[in-house]
């Protein structure tokens, strides 16, 4: 029996040349710079401010607007749970949207309607998550959030690299887009970090001065603090480790590759699962860069999945709702049936591996379990 993991990084001899230079002192240029030189390039965006990982970068990203507490954020009901959590260490309110069913994106109809209702002050702007590395209608999004002044991040922490009629996600029309260079929403395995990318100035000095505890000093080539300096915000200790910038860059490098072998993976699952028992694929659109491929159980997911778990694949959920875990649904007393779209999807869908280093093998073998198990489903 075969065992393959739900995700697994992909490295090689790049990633090892790049820390190399780093545990050899070899301070030539900064590799943090150097990442986010290359970051704001591949984008097309004017500033990129990395940190640590992802949620950092989200946390950054709402300090650098100033969020305070009793400040509302919408977001989709269907986001990885740190999103809701970045809104809530500023006492702020995160205001949950149920979501389209056919992407798992927030639906633009509710989240417009949502900005009707609520003329607050309080209701500062949105965080926009791109489920599996496909997007919304961004031009009808954009178009929102300027009609109703509220200020748009967009979620890429898992859509690094994906396109909207041919321009990079990141260029565009929000105030601040996240990356993260580890889009399985979880623990990796090697290494981590987040950025921030923008095209305002003003957004950008702020993350950064925040980044690091709002220290105004200079630092040597090796990160030490000159001699004199001083505090003038509360900040936080967000910077990324030349180590980590070192290997994202190597990471960064191969973005393109590793979409072009998502999606020929992607193409693999589409031509063997479409029209099998029991199985729904996703709608796919051409931009989409598969950062997971969540097919939908017609029923018994979780047997399905504890199935599949037994042939040696392990399988993940993008996402749980976030008004089904325990803390918000507790906080904000909300009924589980009141995100509809999101609670049919949820009880349905299951993502299954899908990362550069699979053989095609390896995705045969799981379209093989798949078929295999729904063949005799009830």
């Amino acid at each position: 029996m075969k065992e393959i993991a739900f995700y697994k990084s992909s490295v090689g001899e790049e990633e090892l040349a790049q820390l190399k230079t780093v545990l050899e002192l070899k301070k030539d240029s900064s590799k943090v710079l150097e990442f986010e030189e290359n970051m704001a390039k591949f984008i097309g965006a004017k500033y990129a401010i990395s940190t640590c990982n992802g949620t950092s970068a989200l946390h950054l990203a709402l300090s650098a607007i100033k969020l305070k507490r009793g400040d509302k954020i919408l977001m989709s009901v269907n986001s990885f749970v740190n999103v809701p959590e970045v809104v809530r260490h500023f006492d702020a309110e995160p205001i949950f949207i149920d979501i389209n069913i056919d992407d798992m994106n927030i639906d633009l109809n509710k989240f417009e309607k949502a900005l009707e209702e609520n003329n607050s002050k309080k209701l500062r702007g949105a965080i926009i998550s791109f489920v599996a590395g496909q997007t919304p209608d961004l031009d009808r999004l954009y178009a929102i959030c300027k009609k109703y002044e509220i200020i748009l991040i967009e979620d890429c922490t898992s859509a690094l690299g994906v396109t909207y009629n041919d321009e990079t996600v990141g260029s565009l029309d929000a105030d601040m887009t996240v990356f993260s260079t580890n889009p399985s929403n979880g623990k990796t395995d090697v290494s981590n970090s987040g950025v921030i990318v923008t095209n305002d100035e003003e957004l950008a000095s702020r993350a950064k001065l925040l980044r690091t505890h709002a220290v105004t000093t200079t630092y040597d080539d090796y990160g030490n603090l000159d001699y004199i300096y001083d505090v003038v915000d509360i900040g936080h200790k967000y910077d990324l480790s030349e180590l980590d910038a070192a290997f994202s860059l190597a990471q960064l490098k191969k973005t393109n590759s590793f979409i072009k072998r998502r999606k020929e993976i992607a193409k693999i699952y589409k031509e063997r699962l479409t029209g099998v028992k029991h199985i729904e694929i996703p709608k796919q659109k051409e931009e989409h860069i598969f950062t997971h491929y969540i097919i939908k159980i017609s029923r018994n997911r979780d047997a399905f999945a504890r199935e599949l778990k037994e042939r040696g694949i392990n399988t993940g959920l993008n996402y749980i709702p976030l008004h089904l875990l325990n803390y918000y649904k507790q906080k904000y007393n909300i009924k589980i049936t009141t995100y509809g779209s999101a609670l049919t999807s949820y009880q349905q869908i299951l993502s299954i591996p899908i990362y550069p280093g699979l053989t095609n093998e390896e995705v045969n073998y799981i379209c093989d379990q798949i078929i295999d198990i729904a063949s005799s489903w009830i």
